[in-house]
Formats: structure tokens, C-alpha cells, sequence
């Protein structure tokens, strides 16, 4: 495996998009969400692209698919947070069905990475 570069991986440029998107969602919560959602959808976020990236510079192919499914479970965290944020009317329709529909096709194109890393890890091994 070599050395790749995560900025051109569009999987992490979505979901540093996505990112970006809920730092500007949320700085419009209210202060006294500053702690509670505000920062647990900013970590889970940030999570996504950081894990992502640090796969990236791993050695191997199955030490880089752990890295996606970590992103993986932080995108359902995300998802959760969102549609809570919907529910508690923080986040309007609009905007929750933008960026749900943009973190979906995330955790779709993560499924397909991951499989596609176990698949190859498993060609090298034989």
C-alpha cells in the first residue's frame, strides 16, 4: 500500500464539507447548547475526516479500513444529533435534510471503501 494523500480522497472531501457545514449550523444554537449538542455534533463531525485522514497514513490496508469504520460509527452519531437538533427545532428542514442527504452519501461511499479494503487485504494474504 502507499503513502496516500487524504485530501484527495472524496470521501474525506465530503465529509470535511459536512464538517464545515456543522460548525455554521451550529454556532447559531443556543449558548446554553454550547456543551451538550453543539459540541457533541462539532466532535462527532470533525471525527468523520480526521479518522479518514489519519487511516491514511497507515501501513496497512486493514489498519486503514479500522480507521473508516471508526469514521463510519461517528457519521451514524452525526446522524442521530441531527435529527435530534431537527426535533428540538434547532435545525429547520431545510437544512437537516441537506446535510443528512450529503452525510448518507458518506457513509455509502465509506461502506464501499471499507469493502473494497477488506477485499483487497484479503487478495494480498494468499
Amino acid at each position: 500500500m502507499g503513502i496516500r494523500a487524504f485530501r484527495d480522497l472524496k470521501v474525506w472531501q465530503k465529509s470535511h464539507q459536512i464538517t464545515l457545514a456543522i460548525y455554521k449550523t451550529t454556532a447559531t444554537f443556543p449558548r446554553e447548547e454550547l456543551f451538550g449538542l453543539t459540541s457533541q455534533m462539532r466532535r462527532a463531525s470533525t471525527s468523520v475526516p480526521a479518522n479518514i485522514a489519519e487511516g491514511c497514513g497507515r501501513n496497512s490496508e486493514s489498519d486503514f479500513a479500522r480507521f473508516l469504520t471508526i469514521a463510519m460509527g461517528s457519521a451514524s452519531e452525526l446522524e442521530y444529533h441531527l435529527l435530534l437538533s431537527r426535533d428540538l427545532s434547532l435545525l429547520g428542514e431545510d437544512e437537516y435534510v441537506q446535510i443528512s442527504t450529503d452525510l448518507e452519501e458518506v457513509k455509502r461511499m465509506l461502506t464501499g471503501f471499507i469493502q473494497k479494503l477488506k477485499a483487497s487485504d484479503k487478495t494480498t494474504e494468499s
